[in-house]
């Protein structure tokens, strides 16, 4: 029985997939925040390279990997498809589970797909800084390992609540050349704004990107990366996809069931959009894509698909989306990085045509899920991967009951290994399964931005 299928360097692959090709209608257009009109290339100059600019809002099917990029890629892709033989075992299940694991980067995680690729087209633009936001600190390390490569800057606002309870994260970012500063800061205008609104704040992802993009924005040397949400970052990810796409192949398989955590929907993009596309084409019918999201920040269960900012400040674009309101601030998750108030617009798409089917979890039973495949697997997972796991494992459970062998396939996004306070915190019984109450949701979502016209 194979456990670890690979892939040739050789075999890299030399294209991105890019799924706005493959949708039925293209999506809604970002607006302006000011004036309520689409956005153009030139709106968006400001704060990222003209070649990213592209990507966001092309429509072409394949985009070429450029080689120094795909150099970079090199040192840890293509990653290893696993088969989770002893998770099997354990679950008594007639399932196959497989799982893609992205835990052997740099950084520890996905982020660094979408990461060296934007830090080499900054370089190429001429940007000497980079300004980001980072939720548990897996994008803003990534960063830093990609601008450390191309010899940019790196300024980091990391979300307050994650600064503290994992400070590994920002030793990480320092170690590569960046700068990290806990968010909400005096830093910028919109960070003392909220600061003095709350002074004792947790913060959120939402208040993160306003202060990194207000950065970017007054500052002529200095562009902004997202590690999420974004067209382009969903496009960087489906390298995972793809890979995993040929790894199955070689066994002669395809997977029944697709699954991945989803906070802004980077890592779930990236391993679900190509077999999506395969469905939007009719080259596979019956796959199921489902995307899991933590209970107390449920966006696509209990959001609303609306225009909305990206950010807190209202300084970003407006995008369609699932979206709990860009007022809402989550509790201080151990999941740090499922915490946006937000999903990406052809997530969000997929969800509300129902080629993509979301669930929400409590913390407890994901850290159970955790546990069971450290015990079986040995690898310790980041809480926002375990959130896969836990859906893989449904799956496979349910397979046990109907007795069909299905094929699961689940994006095991990053090792666990800066997440140990969140495991003594489970442990010793101090996680707090929390679902994010309706009324709150209420409020959030009745400051949406009101549209024109």
């Amino acid at each position: 029985m194979q456990t670890k299928i690979y892939l040739d360097e050789e075999n890299l692959p030399k294209t991105w997939y890019n799924i706005q090709a493959d949708l039925p209608s293209p999506l809604d257009p970002p607006l302006h925040p000011a004036t309520g009109k689409p956005v153009g290339p030139a709106d968006l100059a400001p704060i990222f390279p003209m070649e990213l600019i592209g990507q966001e809002m092309s429509t072409k099917r394949d985009i070429e990997i450029p080689d120094d990029v795909r150099e970079i890629l090199k040192i840890w892709r293509p990653s290893p498809l696993i088969r989770a033989h002893r998770l099997e075992k354990y679950l008594k299940t007639p399932a196959k589970i497989y799982y893609k694991w992205e835990g052997v980067s740099p950084a520890g995680s996905h982020k660094p797909n979408t990461a060296v690729p934007q830090a080499y087209y900054n370089m190429k633009d001429g940007t000497e800084r980079i300004a980001t936001e980072t939720g548990a600190g897996q994008w803003g390390s990534a960063l830093a390992f990609a601008t450390s490569l191309f010899g940019l800057e790196c300024t980091v606002y990391m979300v307050r609540s994650s600064y503290v309870h994992k400070p590994y994260r920002k030793s990480m970012m320092q170690v590569w050349g960046a700068e990290c500063i806990p968010s909400p800061s005096p830093r910028t205008a919109s960070g003392r704004a909220m600061l003095e609104k709350d002074p004792d704040t947790t913060g959120s992802l939402g208040m993160a990107i306003s202060e990194a993009v207000e950065d970017a924005a007054t500052h002529a040397n200095t562009h902004y990366s997202l590690g999420s949400v974004l067209n382009h970052v969903c496009l960087h990810q489906t390298i995972m996809g793809l890979e995993a796409r040929e790894q199955l192949a070689m066994v002669d398989d395809y997977p029944d069931v697709v699954i991945g955590s989803v906070g802004g929907g980077s890592n779930f993009a990236g391993i679900s959009f190509p077999f999506a596309g395969d469905i939007l084409t009719g080259k596979a019918k019956g796959t199921e894509i489902i995307g899991v999201e933590p209970a107390a920040c449920p966006t696509m269960t209990r959001g609303l698909y609306e225009y909305d900012y990206g950010d807190v400040a209202g300084l970003t674009p407006m995008l369609k989306m699932y979206t709990l309101g860009h007022e809402f601030v989550p509790p201080a998750l151990h999941a740090g990085g499922l915490r946006y108030h937000g999903d990406s617009p052809i997530v969000s798409r997929l969800v509300h045509d129902g080629i993509i089917t979301p669930k929400s979890y409590l913390q407890n039973e994901v850290f159970e899920a955790a546990e069971i495949f450290a015990r079986t697997e040995g690898i310790i997972i980041a809480p926002e991967a375990a959130h896969a796991a836990k859906g893989a494992m449904d799956a496979a459970l349910e397979c046990r009951k109907t007795g069909e062998a299905k094929t699961i396939l689940f994006c095991n996004s990053g090792h666990g290994h800066f997440d140990m306070s969140a495991y003594d915190a489970f442990h010793a019984g101090e996680i707090i399964d929390y679902e994010c109450p309706d009324d709150l949701i209420k409020e959030s979502l009745s400051h949406l931005p009101k549209m024109r016209g």
